[in-house]
């Protein structure tokens, strides 16, 4: 992960979190649920070829590919967590738990009483030794 992506990472994490735990509840959701099953008339007609007109192959496609989009969140957002022990001063602590709560760096500024200049340095810092840890620890 680059700078860029660890910072849009960073901005990112408050509703990726949320994504996740609602992708989750929906995969857990029992798949015949939702589906129904043609009938009458409908059901004995026939179908293109190559056309997938069966519902539950479909839902196990979306499925798929909701997996996936999961799986790419996840994996941002353990990246972070596993580098949140590189931050230890108590200002990038601060800033950096602001941040994954999902503040903006002018509500930081307004609740931290400093200005948005020296939020964006401390952004900067805390970016830079999250890189420098993932450098360090391969």
């Amino acid at each position: 992960m680059n700078k860029e992506q660890l910072e849009r990472a960073i901005k990112d994490y408050s509703w990726m979190i949320r994504e996740i735990k609602r992708q989750r509840m929906m995969l857990e959701e029992d798949i015949g649920s939702k589906l129904v099953a043609a009938s009458g008339v409908e059901a004995t007609l026939p179908r293109a070829k190559g056309a997938i007109n069966d519902p539950v192959g479909k839902e196990v496609i979306r499925r798929d590919k909701k997996s996936s989009w999961l799986a790419k969140l996840e994996k941002k957002v353990l990246f972070i967590q596993g580098r949140l022990s590189a931050i230890e001063e108590p200002r990038e602590i601060a800033v950096l738990e602001c941040m994954l709560d999902g503040m903006t760096i002018s509500a930081i500024s307004k609740h931290m009483g400093l200005s948005r200049k020296h939020i964006y340095k401390i952004k900067e810092t805390i970016v830079d030794r999250m890189l420098q840890f993932t450098q360090s620890s391969q």
